[in-house]
């Protein structure tokens, strides 16, 4: 049986420089995705054209875009990137310049070109779930996403600020305060032993 080796990570992408490469349908997919997820990331853009969806949706969020096509100088300073053309030499050259500079890089619709997935994301305040098929499958993460969008409660927010503020007013030593966190909060846990 196949294994899913990838690493989940958040990331700040505010404190980031993003790079996306393409102006097409699959780059406002990306860009859409990026912004709802974090509204405050640094992102730029380079493109010899873009939809006007797309360019509605910079000026929005004050994204820079180039009209120009894709050249290795625009990937200085940045610290992730984003390849969504539909020229495959092109993108391949991105994964390839981005590698020689050490910049994570994802081609879009091609795995073994790919450092990073954009998985499937949930949403509900504070709380934030990553879904990855190990790029398999993302009509199956997008499912996951509306499975887990239903069954997480709307006030689970609430709930997690509740327990923040529970956690500091809690004494003794670490494994003392996770054991009081783990009983206050198992009923979140449906057992299978539960009658």
């Amino acid at each position: 049986m196949e294994r899913n080796n990838l690493y989940p990570i958040f990331l700040k992408v505010s404190n980031l420089e993003i790079l996306i490469v393409g102006g097409g349908n699959v780059a406002l997919e990306k860009l859409t995705f990026l912004l709802k997820s974090s509204p405050d990331a640094n992102v730029e853009m380079v493109s010899p054209m873009f939809r006007e969806e797309t360019i509605a949706l910079a000026e929005k969020f004050a994204i820079k875009m180039n009209v120009t096509p894709y050249d290795k100088s625009f990937l200085e300073n940045k610290h992730m990137v984003v390849a969504t053309t539909d020229n495959i030499p092109v993108n391949e050259q991105v994964y390839h310049d981005c590698r020689a500079q050490n910049i994570l890089v994802n081609v879009a619709d091609n795995p073994p070109f790919c450092d990073f997935y954009m998985g499937g994301i949930v949403t509900k305040g504070n709380v934030k779930v990553a879904i990855s098929t190990n790029g398999k499958s993302p009509t199956t993460a997008k499912r996951l996403r509306q499975f887990f969008e239903d069954v997480i409660p709307d006030n689970i927010d609430d709930l997690v600020k509740n327990l923040n503020e529970f956690r500091k007013t809690i004494k003794g030593d670490f494994e003392e305060k996770v054991e009081t966190l783990n009983e206050f909060t198992k009923g979140l846990v449906n057992k299978k032993d539960a009658k």
